[in-house]
């Protein structure tokens, strides 16, 4: 086959050839500038579009409410776990048995503990109704010998008035025997009495005055009758009050024991019901971590956890310290479930699909172990509703959203490297404080 070869100069005819034309496009018009001037015109009103500014975090599903958290179910006292009710993975309502165990300390190990621990109790009350007896007979004796010793001292009072009455008739009889004597003496000198008259008035004078003396020694002896009657019973009152004192203390010291015993009684019935484990609240149980038959368990060892049915489903989330200043109580969050298909725009939440809207409802003071700060995000309830198929524990991402501007504000902000509202009005500020 014979080769054909043509060299192509400035003088040859390129006409009849169309990849020349195609290729070269002599004599057409180009367009380039006008797609450049559309492209032009496009970004700028794409510039002037609005764009809301958004903090971006991730997080986790939980709950507001701790008790609607997951629990662990712990043993108040150490027994052995003697038969399970429930398996991983059951549905409980509260109240319901989930295992029963068995004594294991020997202090607890008498099958009759409650009734001997009854009995004690009862002749323990018994013992402290003979000592409330017995207080009360001391006290009627005592106040027996209280009114036996004021009719005493009424009676040797009486009789102290009576001596003391005598003791002032002798004593005046014998001032007037004396008187009488003086005389006699006088009217014997004189002449005017005999000798005889003279001795017998001087055996009246001494006749009284012995009746002076006795009449004294009696006042003397019921006054000493009086005080020995006073000494004697109030010895007697003495020595009986001591041993009301000693019931008394008898009567305390029994109070206490049945109190104690009580007590005591009191932990034994309680510790009883401890035996059965029952559900704190309607869940599911999960992670159980004794298995089998005759496992130890300790006092406030877990051996299962549940998951609380009817949960108030939140939110936790972790922002960075620098964006912590933006978030506000009720401020609009939008997220998106792990597992739960989504289109996002972030800076166009209404175009955005598959996303949901929550509101701050908690902004923790401290910062978190990871570094920073927590959030809980309840549901919105204006808005759409949660998945009902939501888990505790299903990761998320969240955006929280800030202000409304335009495409060009937030490239500036971005190109100097300035957080989301950066300036803000005074009202905005004030908006702001009022909302904390």
């Amino acid at each position: 086959m014979q080769e054909i070869k043509q060299i192509i100069g400035k003088d040859t005819d390129v006409s009849g050839f169309s990849a020349m034309g195609a290729i070269y496009m002599e004599g057409t018009k180009s367009k380039v500038k006008y797609w450049l001037t559309g492209a032009l015109i496009l970004f700028i009103i794409i510039l002037f579009l609005p764009w809301t500014q958004n903090i971006r975090a991730r997080g986790n599903v939980t709950t507001l409410r701790q008790e609607n958290r997951p629990q662990q179910v712990n043993s108040i006292i150490a027994g052995r776990i003697v038969k399970w009710y429930v398996k991983e993975g059951d549905h409980v309502k509260k109240g319901d048995t989930l295992a029963q165990l068995a004594e294991i300390k020997d202090g607890y190990l008498d099958p009759n503990l409650l009734e001997r621990t009854k009995d004690q109790m009862r002749a323990k009350e018994g013992s402290l109704t003979q000592y409330k007896a017995k207080a009360d007979a001391i006290t009627s004796q005592m106040q027996a010998m209280n009114q036996v010793l004021s009719v005493k001292q009424k009676q040797l009072r009486w009789k102290v008035i009576s001596d003391s009455m005598e003791m002032i008739a002798a004593i005046s009889d014998h001032r007037i025997a004396e008187e009488q004597l003086r005389r006699m003496r006088i009217m014997k000198d004189s002449g005017l009495a005999s000798t005889s008259q003279l001795e017998q008035r001087i055996q009246a004078t001494q006749s009284t005055l012995a009746k002076r003396i006795s009449g004294e020694n009696k006042l003397l002896n019921t006054r000493a009758d009086l005080l020995q009657a006073q000494q004697e019973y109030n010895e007697k009152i003495s020595k009986t009050r001591g041993d009301e004192a000693s019931v008394r203390s008898d009567i305390a010291n029994a109070t206490g024991e049945v109190a104690k015993l009580t007590n005591t009684y009191a932990n034994y019935t309680i510790r009883n019901n401890m035996y059965f484990l029952l559900a704190p609240q309607d869940g599911q149980i999960v992670q159980a971590t004794k298995s089998g038959l005759n496992e130890i368990v300790k006092e406030g060892e877990k051996i299962a956890e549940i998951v609380p049915d009817n949960i108030s489903y939140a939110v936790e989330l972790f922002v960075q310290p620098v964006d912590m200043p933006l978030i506000t109580l009720d401020q609009d969050v939008k997220f998106i479930f792990d597992g739960y298909p989504a289109i996002i725009f972030s800076g166009w939440p209404k175009a955005s699909y598959g996303i949901f809207s929550g509101k701050v409802a908690a902004i923790e003071s401290t910062v978190s172990d990871n570094g920073k700060f927590r959030l809980l995000i309840a549901e919105d309830s204006a808005s759409k509703p949660w998945p009902p198929s939501l888990k505790m524990g299903i990761g998320t991402s969240a955006i929280a959203l800030l202000n409304d501007v335009p495409i060009w504000y937030e490239l500036w902000r971005n190109a100097n490297g300035f957080p989301p509202e950066y300036y803000q009005s005074k009202s905005a500020k004030d908006d702001k404080k009022y909302k904390k």
